[in-house]
């Protein structure tokens, strides 16, 4: 757990957790109270953390910078509605790569998950 609250768990790791925190700090201005997990590891992973945060905010967003389709966050979505599909308030989101191939490193910024897809998709979850 990076950062403790009460309205969206947001689920990320590696470089994306930096994101999270920045937008974590600009959703404070519109009263989003982010509770932030770092996974630091997935195998193995912190089942017991996701589901108790899960849990606590009913509401779940997961951040990775691969490609949507096939990723990680496809299987902490299924881990989460097995674990505690009852606690949720709001379908679960993901803000995630393009499912395209990932471009030379000079225009590889435009693919990853950037703070205003985070911003959206908490809000999103949060206002369901």
């Amino acid at each position: 757990m990076v950062q403790e609250g009460k309205d969206v768990t947001v689920i990320a790791w590696g470089a994306m957790v930096r994101e999270v925190l920045s937008a974590g700090e600009q959703l404070k201005t519109e009263k989003i109270d982010m509770e932030i997990i770092d996974l630091r590891t997935i195998s193995p992973m912190d089942v017991e953390a996701i589901v108790s945060s899960a849990r606590k905010t009913g509401r779940c967003v997961i951040v990775h910078e691969a490609p949507r389709t096939c990723g990680l966050g496809a299987e902490i979505i299924a881990l989460i509605n097995e674990k505690a599909f009852l606690s949720l308030q709001a379908p679960i989101e993901r803000v995630t790569g393009f499912d395209i191939p990932v471009p030379l490193r000079k225009a590889s910024i435009t693919i990853f998950p950037i703070q205003n897809g985070l911003r959206w998709r908490s809000g999103k979850v949060v206002n369901f």
